[in-house]
């Protein structure tokens, strides 16, 4: 059996601005930063054996402070960095929406049929089919032992829809809050979810946070 600890990223400044930062490399916020000490903080007894990583360093410095508890180093994997987003990259959800009125409407009630627009804009389904490639290989490659893995909003939503057996028409049925934890199981193909956007090291066990952009 792997047992994988799905982190998402920290609190970026575009998170709060509501602005789409997709493959963007955008830096931690403050409270972000904040965030990342804790999540580290509440997992530093928890016995991890690797730690992967988006390479986008949101991700990557949420996934070292967890690792720098237990003076691990941390493995970047391109396959779960965030969703390339095409021109929408940048851009504030409240612009978007005015832009691109039906493609926006469709994006947050069948987002299963939404190419994102422009060079390099994915579709769900591209997300999916790489990360979870990826974590086919992180259950051939590390039976037996605990991986935390850090990435983002859209992947950590698709890969947990996926190992669920749920389409990409239920994306938005899975909420994924700064830092949260989850707990995903493999034993002999079969995955379960322990435990999903747990965020009490944050001094809440929920959210009502809403972000705007991914």
């Amino acid at each position: 059996m792997i047992r994988i600890i799905l982190v998402r990223h920290g609190e970026t400044n575009w998170n709060v601005e509501g602005r789409y930062q997709g493959q963007e490399n955008t830096d931690l916020s403050p409270r972000g930063l904040e965030q990342g000490k804790l999540v580290g903080e509440a997992l530093k007894d928890m016995p991890v054996d690797v730690y992967i990583s988006s390479p986008l360093k949101r991700s990557f410095m949420t996934a070292e402070f967890c690792a720098n508890h237990q003076g691990k180093e941390v493995i970047a994997d391109d396959r779960l960095t965030e969703i390339n987003h095409g021109v929408w990259e940048g851009q504030l959800s409240t612009d978007i929406s005015a832009e691109y009125p039906d493609m926006f409407h469709q994006w947050h009630t069948e987002p299963h049929l939404v190419q994102m627009p422009g060079e390099g804009g994915e579709s769900l389904e591209d997300v999916r089919k790489r990360v979870r490639e990826a974590f086919d290989e992180y259950v051939d490659t590390y039976d037996g032992k605990t991986v935390l893995v850090a990435a983002h909003d859209a992947v950590n939503k698709a890969i947990i829809c996926d190992v669920l057996g749920l389409g990409m028409e239920h994306f938005w049925q899975i909420k994924q809050d700064n830092t949260c934890v989850n707990v995903l199981e493999c034993d002999k193909g079969v995955w379960r979810l322990v435990l999903m956007n747990y965020t009490g090291h944050l001094g809440y066990v929920f959210s009502g946070i809403e972000q705007k952009g991914l």
